[in-house]
């Protein structure tokens, strides 16, 4: 498919495909005649992949060390893994912390559901 295409179903614009083509985050993508970019299926999963470890608030730094780790093939499986159990954890205590900020707004706003607050 084509980057028109292709941006409209991984929703991230032409601008970003080409920026992360640029960094090296998305690579190899293939040309056709004219020279158009042609994504496949397996640029698909890879960008999904990617929007998922940035709307887990992975820094794109890291997620770039992630994708050169991947890009070393099958040598660097523990070191992806281990990349991959650090941001979990990171995740994990985010989670926990939006959690407690949750918990203080539903007491803040049954406070003021119960007519006590002046």
């Amino acid at each position: 498919m084509n980057i028109k295409e292709f941006s409209v179903l991984v929703e991230l614009s032409s601008h970003t495909l080409r920026y992360y083509e640029k960094i090296g985050l998305l690579k190899n993508v293939q040309r056709n005649s004219s020279g158009h970019r042609v994504y496949s299926s397996q640029d698909l999963r890879w960008v999904g992949f990617i929007k998922r470890l940035k709307e887990t608030a992975m820094p794109l730094d890291e997620i770039l060390q992630y994708a050169k780790l991947r890009d070393r093939g099958e040598d660097s499986v523990v070191e992806r893994q281990a990349l991959l159990e650090r941001h979990r954890e990171n995740l994990k205590q985010h989670i926990a912390q939006q959690t407690l900020h949750l918990s203080a707004l539903e007491d803040k706003i049954t406070l003021y559901k119960s007519g006590k607050v002046s």
